[in-house]
């Protein structure tokens, strides 16, 4: 009943009746008022000399109702509940022998009390009653220990291969439990549940995959032969083909994409799976193909077709998955799921709010610029009724919208203005603030606008942690927007009427506005002095500092430094630091923070994956590309011989140099500078019987005339678990980009550990691996940059600096496919959305904006054209300050 899913302490009602409407229909909940105590009292009726079957099922709905909830039992009333329960044990009626089972099982006996039960159980092993042998088995399998499990191990191995499907089924279900404990006495069944394979049954078919899975989960190769063996096999049941199609997605998930564009291992299978007749199989097929690392919009295609059928579906559960499925697929590859939008559109009315949602978030990512007002539009009809979660995909899809068409920002902040003004928890209203801080930041035009509804929204904001923060970004844009004294008295009014942490944010904010506004600071030192007068310490000082500051200092940078300071320190290294100071016990001398180290501390790696899988894992889960890149450039930053030579201009994405397989695991990030390129390695040594100390790499630059090295940093030891970092530092002796081809060789100290103390020798020998050739592109030097307006921007530059070519790209599916293969290769930023391609185009046309190494601004236009033979024809033209830059492009295409 759909009503007991409310809260089981609470009286059932409607929630569209008042209170007037509902009396007389007043229902509760069978679990309202449910207690522990008054539950154990009721299990006296277990002892009465002429039981009822129905009241005991009650009490035992009731025990086991608690279980679920979280309540727990002591050890004294769990076996008096035990003891209990196996009074009821031999009475005939089933539906209560079924309860008994189901409650055994759940309060597990001790050993000590397994022994008073096992024989009965042992006795209804051979029942003639299917119900009877099934459900003993289940509680057998659950409760018995290794010992036990010998003694009984030969009705189990018969029990497999039983006529009935019920007994069959239970047997393997309780296998797959026992497989964890004692997988070498379940090995031994192999012939019985190779047979149990072929069983027409779908449920005992169903445990039975999942048990020759189970008793090979620890080995790799073992679950890679299962699969193959299942795969050419006969398995009819859609259940446990739903299985096999799991464990299909787990071994191409631990295997590298073919390379040259060669078909996945199963990849085929999977693409047969979307033609089963079972729904389940179906679906679970696609989200496989979905979910598979690096998939291409080829491998995509054929799934994105069924569940656009399955859009259509009369079922609320089948338009929720294909629905939800489409929406992660568009993260990637909107232009596949472009081709569901007339069905996406027929979906925003659904019934179910969920899947309405999802498919207004589909849409955006999905949709051209000309379709967001509308759809902005229908959100705000219906986005008051979504519970809180919702509204956050809602929001999360409107921040990556701004970031894809700038020119409409206007309209989504006050979409998101509007979502301030609504109630919602503390998620919902972040979510809103970071999507608005985004813009701000991809978008700098929209500042003045975003700052005042912001502004707006503290007025009236109940959450502490967002009007600190709030206040912290007024007190850094506020005054270098047009008007920074209109954001004075908001500021003020949350001195006056706010917390006291707020009250803080606040002082520090009208400093920032009179250390940088010179005509405002007069009137901003009378209202600081106002807070000299506050409750909260913290504010008083903070205002004592600043007019102290303000009015005493002629040198801004002084107090710019106290009232904005730039904090260098991890926070790690000063509480290292001050508790090494303190453990001294040598508090004459004042603490010096010289000796804090700048070097951030490296980050626990125990237990993580290596190689290039660590970083794919990263991004899977949650981590963005720029955030990954950028703790990479931190990383190499925080060495001393590396940071010298000045700031990041683009961080590349990382590139294996070794098979996942070898001993030695090694990929590396190309990192680009003003005049240097920097090789940052992550090692990992797999062989935990060796060492490896002093790595290195070597480079081969006879190849490379556009390089010379300069410095080398080895890594001390490779690590077993994470990966280590060594670097080689080349100075660019060419001005613009360059590409190469270089040889590269591992080159460290291998010492072997001593089996019997588990330390390393004391004298090792030098060794070399050889790596992969290192590849560098022109695209390594050009970083993905946006303009407010490409049209304006591609006008204003010189047409005389214009270079244009045209390629033959070879045959393609579609202009789609094209499209997305340049714009992967030349690694900038699409304007305007011009990389969805209309559906059955012939040509199109793509603008891009991009900045090569030295700061020189690039735009970029690409025309596609197709033939009848489906050869795509590509002109491309760029635009540059210096006309050099053009070649620099055009050469990423041509080396391609």
């Amino acid at each position: 009943m759909a009503a007991t899913a409310q809260n089981p302490m609470e009286p059932l009602r409607g929630d569209e009746k008042k209170d007037d409407e509902y009396e007389d229909e007043l229902e509760f909940s069978p679990f309202y008022g449910i207690e522990k105590g008054l539950v154990l009292q009721e299990t006296r009726v277990f002892n009465e000399a002429h039981v009822d079957p129905r009241k005991c099922q009650q009490v035992i709905t009731k025990l086991l109702y608690l279980l679920t909830q979280g309540e727990s039992f002591t050890k004294s009333e769990a076996s008096d509940v035990f003891f209990s329960v196996t009074k009821l044990f031999q009475h005939k009626d089933f539906h209560l022998r079924r309860m008994v089972y189901l409650c055994i099982k759940e309060f597990i006996p001790s050993s000590e009390e397994v022994i008073i039960i096992t024989s009965s159980l042992m006795k209804d092993m051979n029942n003639p009653h299917d119900l009877f042998r099934a459900n003993a088995i289940r509680v057998l399998c659950k409760i018995i220990d290794g010992q036990m499990l010998l003694q009984i191990e030969r009705y189990l191995k018969q029990a497999i291969v039983d006529k009935s499907p019920v007994v069959a089924a239970a047997v393997l279900a309780g296998a797959v439990q026992l497989a964890s404990e004692n997988p070498e006495v379940v090995k031994r069944w192999n012939s019985e549940v190779q047979e149990a394979l072929t069983s027409r049954h779908p449920m005992v078919q169903f445990h039975a995959v999942a048990l020759q899975h189970a008793l090979r989960s620890k080995d790799r190769l073992a679950i890679s032969k299962l699969v193959t063996q299942l795969t050419r096999g006969n398995v009819r049941s859609p259940y446990a083909q739903l299985l096999l199609v799991r464990y299909v997605a787990q071994v191409i998930a631990e295997t590298a994409p073919g390379a040259g564009g060669a078909v996945r291992p199963f990849y085929d299978y999977l693409e047969s799976c979307l033609r089963h007749r079972s729904e389940l199989v179906i679906f679970e097929a696609a989200r496989a193909i979905a979910s598979m690392k690096d998939v291409t919009a080829k491998e995509l295609s054929p799934a994105v077709t069924v569940l656009q059928l399955f859009l259509s579906s009369s079922k609320p559960v089948t338009r929720f998955a294909a629905v939800r499925t489409l929406n992660k697929i568009a993260v990637n590859h909107p232009s596949l799921v472009a081709n569901c939008n007339i069905e996406m559109e027929s979906l925003i009315a659904d019934s179910n709010r969920s899947i309405a949602t999802l498919a207004i978030t589909t849409l955006l990512k999905t949709g051209n610029e000309s379709s967001i007002d509308r759809l902005m539009k229908q959100i705000g009809g219906f986005i008051g009724e979504l519970a809180d979660e919702f509204k956050i995909a809602v929001v999360e899809a409107i921040r990556a919208l701004s970031i894809k068409f700038p020119a409409k920002h206007r309209g989504m902040l006050n979409f998101l203005a509007m979502c301030l003004r609504e109630d919602g928890g503390f998620t919902y209203k972040r979510a809103i603030v970071d999507a608005i801080l985004a813009i701000i930041q991809h978008v700098p035009e929209s500042k003045d606008v975003a700052l005042s509804q912001l502004s707006e929204f503290i007025e009236d904001c109940e959450f502490t942690y967002l009007s600190v923060e709030i206040l912290h970004l007024l007190g850094e844009e506020g005054p270098k927007t047009k008007d920074p004294a209109r954001h004075i008295r908001v500021i003020y009014n949350r001195v006056i009427l706010e917390n006291a942490t707020v009250r803080a944010a606040a002082v520090s904010a009208l400093a920032r506005f009179a250390l940088e506004c010179d005509d405002l600071r007069p009137n901003i030192i009378v209202l600081l002095k106002r807070a000299l007068y506050d409750s909260d310490d913290e504010v008083r000082d903070r205002a004592t500092l600043y007019l102290a500051q303000l009015g005493a200092s002629n040198d801004v940078e002084t107090a710019r430094n106290l009232i904005a300071p730039e904090w260098m320190y991890p926070a790690k290294n000063v509480i290292s630091s001050l508790e090494e100071y303190l453990a001294s016990g040598d508090l004459t001398q004042p603490f010096d923070l010289s000796t804090v180290t700048k070097k951030a501390p490296p980050s626990p790696s125990a237990h993580k994956p290596h190689g290039l899988a660590a970083a794919v894992i990263e991004g899977a889960s949650g981590a963005t590309a720029e955030e990954r890149y950028a703790e990479y450039a931190e990383q190499m930053v925080s060495v001393p011989e590396v940071a010298a030579l000045g700031p990041v201009f683009k961080t590349c994405a990382p590139s294996q140099l070794t098979e996942e397989e070898t001993e030695y695991n090694v990929f590396f990030v190309h990192h680009v500078l003003e005049s240097h390129d920097v090789f940052q390695f992550h090692i990992t040594n797999t062989v935990p019987e060796q060492v490896l100390e002093d790595v290195s790499v070597l480079f081969d630059l006879a190849d490379a005339p556009d390089f010379e090295e300069e410095a080398t940093v080895s890594l001390a030891v490779a690590p077993t678990e994470g990966a280590g970092q060594a670097y080689v530092v080349l100075r660019r002796t060419c001005d613009g980009p360059t590409a190469a081809s270089m040889p590269c060789i591992l080159k460290f100290k291998v010492k072997e550990i001593d089996p019997s103390t588990g330390e390393a020798e004391e004298e090792g020998f030098d060794d070399e691996y050889q790596l992969e050739d290192l590849d560098v592109s022109p695209a390594d030097y050009v970083k993905a940059t946006s303009v407010p307006n490409f049209t304006e921007a591609w006008d204003a530059m010189d047409e005389a600096n214009e270079v244009a070519d045209s390629y033959a790209l070879g045959e393609r599916e579609n202009v789609q496919e094209a499209v997305e293969t340049v714009i992967e290769l030349m690694g900038m930023t699409v304007c305007d959305g011009t990389d969805m391609v209309p559906p059955n185009a012939r040509s199109h046309t793509v603008s891009m904006t991009g900045t090569v190494v030295g700061d020189a601004q690039v735009l970029v236009k690409l025309q596609f054209g197709m033939d009848a033979q489906h050869n795509v024809a590509m002109r491309l033209a760029v635009r540059a300050e210096d006309p050099s830059m053009c070649d620099c492009i055009h050469n990423i295409i041509q080396q391609a």
